[in-house]
């Protein structure tokens, strides 16, 4: 056997196995951890604590010792110094500068993760052409949802739909297919066939269908072509942040998952812009208008399918079908340096072996609903996607054109003034990335839902303006209901916009995460639904004013709940977000109702109040395990 020196300059001697500790052949069969020489040590952190760093309690001779091991197993004993570098990397990667204390690393290679740290969006072609695919991806789903928002006044008249359920039916049938097939498409089709392919077969219906609708001879076959439409929308808005998200170098990966909302904007921005576009376009009848703005949705997606081909598949998917030679060469294409691929690909599998070591033997479902602190997660991540519907975004996404008509306006400055609202969403969307990890989840939710809730009032009672007594509608009147809904929109982007599935996305522990997306995002879309389908008889029922007063009432009924029962998890570990999780509701509504006055008397009268307890005190356990010396840091809003 070789020897190895350690970092300080120490030779070990290192047994080098031929097969992994199960007995597993080679790179054959789904994964399988292997690897267990620091099997005690690593038992005797918690879970939590080595999902946050999985090589916690490792000495360097159990690191490279393993590293031998996975490099033999999974047929990639060609690389392995790679490997041992990336390892080690991976082993002192808690903090940004501690690769410069590494000996088996050379100057050459430090200049390399020097530039890594300090220049965090140089990165390879191919990662910012796996970039512009999501991003695609986001465009396709927002061009979805408000293409149908000028293209309904023009296929309600032809078809001669006044019914105002069947109206809310088939603007709202996308979204009760994606609430009852297409979210839960998306783990079967992963498994079947990966990330590329899952977005592939959504783009393909989304192809499909807008050609579909736009060949539409009746109403009820515009109905069925929406409602496939929803299998798309489901299965895309599951996958596309996840393959980001392990495709993506720590360093940026935060920003480029936060990116779906921002071009998920720009897309709903583009199907309006498509109505305004499109609403001469008559050649083929007299209403025949909705037929362009429905087809061009088409487009997106094709690009896309055409895209997807030339992208690497994600290595986490690959790892986990066993298929870890091709995952490194995937991770080598979105990565500058073969060493940086080594480090993140060997710290993924270390996730993967302790990921696969929680789910064995466990009903997941269980354990979704009846261990509390999963069970919380999913009440708190219900919350958000309940509230970013029933706040009232997309009332505006997808009936703005018939409430400005409704408020006065004609047709074409309807259509005109709703693209505005579009561009308004994705420019104050932009901030979202900067917002969404300084402010915090739930105090971002604090500040918009009260403003979100004047905006919609302001609007409502801007409906009881009179009229002229020739019958002209004021001009006052038209201003002021559009400047209500621009405002909303302004608020709305930077605030409840980003939070519902940044939220969800991390409060799940990972061996659950796959069942508890599929449930918040099914949740999103089966109010997005319900709000579809009853605004028309809402807005009947209740006259425009009555309407807009409802769903203002909704967020203030969202500000009381976020103060008194949701957590916050920005910043937070795993193993934190576990703590923070397990604290119940009676005890969470306790702790906020007795620190409101608190609140009231520091930053409303401005008196010296005496300092108040935190809810929760948290250890971070990964700094004292690295560096010797425990870090406290205090849970509260």
């Amino acid at each position: 056997m070789d020897p190895y020196k350690d970092d300080f300059g120490h030779v070990e001697k290192l047994r080098t196995p031929s097969s992994n500790s199960s007995g597993a052949k080679p790179d054959e069969g789904p994964f399988v951890p292997v690897g267990h020489s620091n099997s005690e040590a690593v038992r005797s952190a918690s879970v939590a604590a080595r999902l946050k760093n999985p090589l916690l309690g490792m000495s360097e001779r159990d690191v490279l010792h393993d590293v031998d091991t996975f490099v033999d197993a999974r047929n990639l004993s060609g690389y392995r110094e790679s490997f041992h570098k990336g390892a080690m990397l991976a082993r002192v990667g808690q903090r940004e500068d501690d690769f410069e204390q590494l000996t088996c690393i050379t100057e050459e290679e430090k200049g390399w993760l020097r530039h890594e740290v300090q220049h965090r969006w140089s990165q390879p072609f191919m990662l910012y052409f796996l970039v512009v695919l999501c991003a695609g991806s986001a465009i396709v789903q927002g061009m979805d949802q408000t293409a149908v928002n000028g293209a309904q006044q023009y296929y309600f008249a032809e078809y001669n739909i006044t019914d105002t359920w069947q109206q809310g039916l088939l603007n709202g049938a996308p979204y009760l297919c994606s609430t009852l097939i297409g979210c839960w498409m998306n783990a079967p089709l992963n498994k079947l066939g990966g990330r590329r392919f899952t977005i592939f077969i959504s783009c393909f219906v989304s192809f499909v269908a807008g050609i579909w609708m736009a060949a539409a001879d009746s109403w009820y076959n515009l109905l069925i072509a929406r409602f496939a439409l929803g299998f798309a929308v489901g299965a895309k808005s599951s996958t596309t942040p996840v393959y980001a998200a392990e495709s993506a170098p720590k360093t940026i990966r935060g920003a480029l998952t936060m990116m779906w909302q921002m071009w998920t904007a720009f897309g709903i921005m583009l199907g309006f812009v498509v109505s305004v576009a499109f609403q001469d376009t008559d050649f083929l009848g007299e209403y025949s208008q909705w037929r362009w703005m429905l087809a061009s949705t088409s487009i997106p997606p094709l690009i896309v399918m055409l895209q997807v081909y030339f992208c690497p598949e994600s290595p986490r998917w690959y790892m986990e079908k066993g298929k870890f030679d091709q995952a490194f060469n995937s991770l080598k294409r979105l990565r500058k340096y073969e060493i940086q691929a080594a480090r993140d690909m060997y710290y993924a599998f270390k996730l993967l072996e302790i990921e696969a070591a929680q789910r064995e033997g466990k009903n997941l479902w269980k354990e979704f609903f009846l261990v509390r602190r999963n069970r919380r997660a999913a009440q708190s991540s219900f919350f958000v996607m309940l509230m970013q519907q029933f706040c009232g975004v997309n009332v505006i996404a997808y009936y703005s054109t018939a409430i400005f008509e409704t408020a006065g306006f004609s047709r074409s400055n309807a259509l005109l003034v709703s693209m505005g609202t579009g561009i308004t969403n994705f420019l104050f969307a932009i901030p979202a990335i900067y917002t969404i990890d300084t402010f915090g989840r739930r105090n971002l939710l604090l500040v918009t839902f009260p403003l979100m809730a004047i905006c919609l009032f302001w609007c409502a009672f801007s409906f009881l303006i009179p009229n002229a007594p020739n019958g002209d509608v004021p001009t006052a009147k038209l201003g002021s209901i559009a400047a209500a809904i621009f405002t909303f929109m302004a608020v709305y982007s930077p605030g409840e916009g980003p939070v519902p599935f940044t939220y969800s996305a991390e409060a799940f522990p990972l061996y659950i995460r796959d069942i508890g997306m599929s449930f918040a995002t099914a949740t999103c879309w089966g109010f997005n639904f319900i709000l579809s389908l009853t605004w028309p008889s809402l807005q009947v029922a209740f006259t425009p004013t009555g309407a807009f007063c409802w769903y203002a009432a909704w967020n203030l009924f969202g500000w009381v709940y976020a103060y008194f029962l949701l957590p916050e998890t920005k910043a937070l570990t795993l193993e934190e977000l576990d703590s923070v999780f397990n604290i119940g509701n009676r005890e969470h509504f306790a702790y906020y109702r007795q620190k409101l006055p608190w609140y009231m008397n520091k930053w409303v009268l401005r008196r010296d109040v005496e300092h108040m307890e935190p809810l929760v005190q948290l250890q971070d356990e990964g700094a004292a395990d690295a560096h010797g010396d425990v870090h406290e840091k205090h849970y509260q809003a």
